[in-house]
């Protein structure tokens, strides 16, 4: 079980909670640790629990019969995802992998949907959640095909800024060109160039070891 201080660190969705709804949605989650390069579960795996990204960085990712991996989304510190198949309770349909040491809140099914019967202001932060990630998964599939390796970066580096999934985190990450290699599927010496052509344009700022936005917009609508 985490601390009060701990949840409302992790979730901005607690804030709007009555204190009844905060309380147990507080005793229905636990963490959970993972390595650099774990596997948190594969395609076809049941993770029973709804989840959010307590610290690190996680990859949301799906391989095609052929052998190729794409990633569908970056989760940073602040994610919450999985909510369709909780309710659902079908198998994971995505892999999902640990890109730096990471921590991991689960809350239980039970508490989930115990949540999502009673609480109101939980019901609207899950319909935000559902269009912001379904017009993600939309942008995506309209441009897997047509992107260029700066256009995938700027891409991936954008949805790491979604105002509506990460409110309030500001406009800093802390964040390696291999990382975002990884998520965007190309070189590390390909993010290095495309993160250059980026700053070079004015969308962001580089520092030792971390991304700093300047035009969220012309960055998410980046196309090279």
């Amino acid at each position: 079980m985490i601390t009060p201080e701990e949840l409302r660190a992790i979730a901005s969705w607690s804030h709007d909670l009555s204190d009844d709804e905060f309380e147990e949605a507080r005793r229905g989650i636990s963490l959970k640790s993972y390595g650099k390069g774990a596997s948190i579960c594969h395609v076809g795996d049941r993770l029973e629990s709804w989840t959010g990204v307590a610290e690190g960085l996680v990859k949301m990712a799906t391989t095609s019969k052929s052998g190729k991996t794409a990633t569908l989304a970056g989760l940073r510190a602040g994610a919450w995802f999985g909510e369709g198949t909780v309710i659902k309770a079908e198998p994971r349909r995505y892999e999902l992998v640990a890109l730096r040491e990471t921590r991991l809140a689960l809350m239980r099914r039970s508490t989930f949907l115990w949540l999502f019967e009673h609480s109101a202001a939980f019901n609207r932060f899950l319909v935000h959640q559902f269009n912001e990630r379904l017009a993600q998964f939309i942008a995506l599939a309209e441009t897997e095909r047509t992107l260029d390796s700066t256009g995938r970066l700027a891409r991936n580096l954008a949805w790491l800024f979604n105002p509506i999934l990460y409110p309030d985190l500001g406009r800093t990450l802390a964040i390696s060109q291999e990382e975002l290699g990884m998520l965007a599927g190309i070189s590390r010496q390909m993010a290095n160039q495309g993160l250059a052509r980026l700053a070079e344009l004015g969308l962001i700022e580089l520092g030792h070891g971390s991304i700093t936005i300047r035009d969220l917009d012309k960055l998410a609508r980046y196309e090279g």
